[in-house]
């Protein structure tokens, strides 16, 4: 049974729709009321598809100051007692606004808005100067934290040289153990997860809901970084597979590949494992029939099947599911992993996001689509917090992230080197390939 409270509606007790006014009415705090977290998360989480973050704060300040009779900077007037708890709350509000979303904080109009907001709540109270103080040197370590992060990532993007050409590794000299490299790749992962602030995924798809002024929102590319070094992972894989001419040693890297997926499996890192059988189903890859004559592909098959696609990816949600119910139960860190496919988490937020962004016929937004986005994104914040629990070696992480891999092109020219073509149409491909290889070194 649905009632309305305010221009709020709820059904069984839960707030399902409300309009933009009334939900920032309902995220303002008062000096005995303050909002309920899970409802704070998704409002803040989703709201920027209608208010800009900084002005949603100026609005929570003027609602919530107006509220209390403290229209002008008169402070000679104000009955403290009738205040209760409003200015610490304020504080609170702030305090877990830039702890969860600390990445809306880059924006100085959201600073501005910050100075404002403190000067008056140490005015009205002094003795919360140091509330104040550690909420903002909480954010700034966290924006210091992101900047190193990113100073970190454009260092290693740097292409390579023009005159690069490869020269095959044995990828067993630069970690022996298909386990160790396993925890190395979950050491990479959870690093760059850490890093994905939540509205992240409400801002990358900004794109389609929101008009061009509201692009000033975005403000970091982490996700898009994941999602590079997920390609990033493939290919490296496949240049592996391709860059040995012995068919004996292709076979050998390829068996030491699907260990190194199967230890992802039992790891809980299902972004690698999918990285990895992504790049052995590359077809310049998988075209090497007379090498995969000789691998053994049982263990490739049961991993495959296991992230087969068929059915929405059914198979691999079963298997998150039960990750999931290991990790809530777990005490022991190397339980708690769980680092999902992310461009499906992607694709599962992308359509709830498209939900949040309409609104309903009588002009309300539907905060039931709201609270769905939040209830998933709350699951991917548990997963990027977990420590990861691996003995680190920096040596082999350098590689994964610094060596240079083939393109398309080079894969390509690469696979013919080691299988011939085999057909009229990989015959003409290959010519090509060569004759623009040779026109580019000319």
């Amino acid at each position: 049974m649905a009632f309305s409270l305010q221009s709020l509606v709820y059904e069984d007790g839960v707030l399902v729709s409300g309009s933009l006014q009334a939900l920032v009415q309902h995220a303002v705090p008062t000096a005995v009321y303050y909002p309920d977290t899970a409802y704070l998360f998704a409002f803040l989480l989703s709201s920027r598809l209608f208010i800009k973050p900084h002005e949603l704060l100026q609005r929570v300040c003027d609602v919530g100051f107006t509220q209390q009779g403290l229209k002008g900077n008169d402070l000679s007037t104000i009955n403290k007692e009738k205040l209760g708890r409003f200015v610490p709350h304020m504080v609170q509000l702030l305090g877990e606004w830039s702890e969860t979303f600390p990445y809306d904080f880059r924006d100085e109009r959201m600073m501005v808005g910050v100075r404002t907001m403190t000067h008056r709540c140490i005015a009205l109270e002094p003795s919360l100067r140091r509330d104040v103080t550690q909420v903002l040197h909480n954010l700034l370590n966290k924006l210091t934290q992101l900047e190193r992060y990113e100073e970190g990532l454009a260092k290693l993007s740097a292409p390579p040289p023009a005159d690069f050409i490869p020269q095959p590794t044995d990828i067993t000299e630069v970690c022996q153990s298909p386990l160790v490299m396993a925890q190395q790749l979950t050491h990479i992962e959870l690093e760059k997860l850490s890093y994905i602030g939540p509205e992240e995924f409400v801002q990358a798809f900004a794109k389609d809901n929101l008009d061009a002024c509201y692009k000033d929102l975005k403000k970091t590319s982490n996700l898009e970084c994941y999602i590079q070094w997920f390609n990033r992972l493939s290919y490296l894989v496949a240049t592996h597979a391709c860059t040995h001419v012995k068919k004996k040693q292709r076979v050998r890297v390829i068996e030491w590949w699907i260990e190194v997926a199967r230890e992802c499996f039992n790891i809980g890192n299902f972004n690698s494992l999918m990285g990895i059988i992504a790049g052995l189903n590359m077809s310049i890859v998988s075209r090497l029939k007379k090498t995969w004559s000789k691998v053994q592909s049982a263990k490739f098959s049961v991993l495959e099947h296991q992230m087969d696609p068929s059915s929405n990816f059914s198979s691999y949600r079963s298997t998150l599911k039960a990750a999931m119910w290991r990790s809530a139960g777990a005490v022991d860190d190397r339980q708690k992993i769980v680092i999902p496919f992310f461009s499906l988490l992607v694709k599962d937020l992308y359509f709830l996001n498209e939900g949040c962004a309409s609104r309903l016929p009588n002009g309300h937004i539907n905060f039931d689509k709201f609270w769905q986005l939040a209830k998933q994104v709350t699951e991917f914040m548990a997963w990027k917090q977990v420590t990861c629990p691996f003995e680190k070696v920096a040596d082999v992480i350098h590689y994964l992230q610094t060596t240079h891999v083939l393109t398309e092109t080079g894969l390509a020219l690469a696979s013919f080197e080691c299988e011939g073509p085999e057909n009229s149409y990989e015959k003409e491909r290959y010519k090509t390939l060569k004759a623009d290889t040779q026109q580019q070194s000319a």
